[in-house]
């Protein structure tokens, strides 16, 4: 089994103090005088240097006598729906259409304030602004295959024609009626891993978009994804999203080196013939910009070919952590160097056989 070497007491700590993300998983912090460890985006008081102490894994604090913080949940993956989410959110997937009020949220225990909060952090919309969106995904399915305008109102539970295209204009900036076959959305939703939340979007077709979902240039990679496909994002799940769940799932445990979920490159030529370089370069292994740069018959352009690599949408499945320096320095990651280093490491000790297949 491997173990991954720790950043710097000092650079953990700091990074302590930021609550950055990027670190979220490399690391557990304890805290000496409470006896609790935590994550380090963990927004509570921060304690000070001397009180602390910092561990690669759960279990090795576990082992050391420190307590799970309840706040920061260190012992679930990062990103996942919250334990006390659970039952509501089962509910809504037995009954999409269901219109609920905060006395039917307080009747399973939740606090609607918490469960908004909630919604408002990791997907950026009230939970009623979450459940309308579900349906207009639905609809626009519906919609897109030629059904009725007025069957598809009724069916995501629209009580008049007119409430059903108002909503519809709101988010798609078009009427029901003027939809056509070619397809207008892409389905969004969050993927836990160890290393922090990642974002997936994909259409029935192709998966389109796997960030981390702390990356500065998520949002820029959005607004460009809509200008080239037309399209707009909705929060929700299918089979897509729920592959590219599982297979990032099981390349952290280590039990995946490639993927299979079908992937769309949209980019310049240049950008389409890196990003199939990049696919090329075998797990546990590493390439340079320069190398790459050779490869795609133009030697000089190591320079573009790293902002080709900065540029891809879809982290992971297509390796650009895998390319590093000519020096062998680690170079940049627009998901975070921390990151890059992480799993860097992990294929290394997966090669080697060195690394558990449940990821420890």
């Amino acid at each position: 089994m491997s173990t991954i070497p720790l950043p710097t007491d000092d650079e953990m700590y700091q990074a302590l103090l930021r609550s950055d993300s990027e670190y979220d998983g490399l690391f557990f912090v304890a805290v000496k005088t409470t006896g609790i460890f935590c994550r380090p985006t963990c927004t509570a008081k921060k304690p000070l240097q001397k009180n602390v102490s910092f561990f690669s894994n759960t279990a090795d604090a576990i082992a050391a006598g420190y307590r799970a913080c309840k706040r920061c949940r260190p012992l679930d993956v990062a990103g996942m729906t919250p334990a006390w989410l659970d039952a509501l959110m089962e509910q809504v997937d037995v009954d999409p259409l269901r219109r609920w009020t905060n006395q039917e949220i307080r009747s399973l225990g939740v606090d609607p304030a918490r469960v908004n909060r909630w919604f408002k952090a990791n997907h950026g919309l009230t939970f009623l602004s979450y459940l309308r969106c579900r349906r207009l995904a639905g609809a626009l399915a519906q919609l897109s295959v030629g059904d009725d305008p007025t069957t598809v109102a009724y069916a995501a539970g629209y009580e008049s024609l007119s409430g059903f295209r108002d909503a519809f204009q709101k988010w798609f900036g078009t009427t029901p009626g003027q939809i056509d076959n070619g397809g207008a959305v892409l389905t969004v939703n969050r993927i836990p891993t160890p290393l922090g939340p990642m974002i997936a979007a994909a259409d029935n077709d192709h998966l389109h978009l796997l960030e981390f979902a702390d990356r500065r240039m998520l949002e820029t990679q959005i607004k460009r994804l809509s200008a080239r496909l037309k399209c707009r994002f909705l929060p929700g799940d299918n089979r897509l999203i729920e592959q590219t769940a599982r297979e990032v799932t099981e390349y952290f445990s280590g039990s995946r080196q490639d993927f299979n979920v079908p992937i769309c490159l949209l980019g310049t030529p240049f950008q389409q013939q890196i990003w199939e370089l990049l696919l090329k370069i075998p797990y546990g292994e590493t390439s340079s910009y320069e190398r790459l740069a050779v490869a795609a018959q133009n030697p000089r352009a190591h320079r573009a070919v790293g902002r080709a690599n900065g540029d891809n949408r879809l982290a992971i499945i297509i390796p650009c952590h895998r390319v590093v320096r000519s020096d062998g320095q680690l170079g940049g990651y627009g998901g975070g160097l921390r990151r890059k280093e992480w799993m860097l490491r992990h294929e290394f000790a997966v090669v080697r056989g060195e690394r558990s297949n449940d990821g420890n």
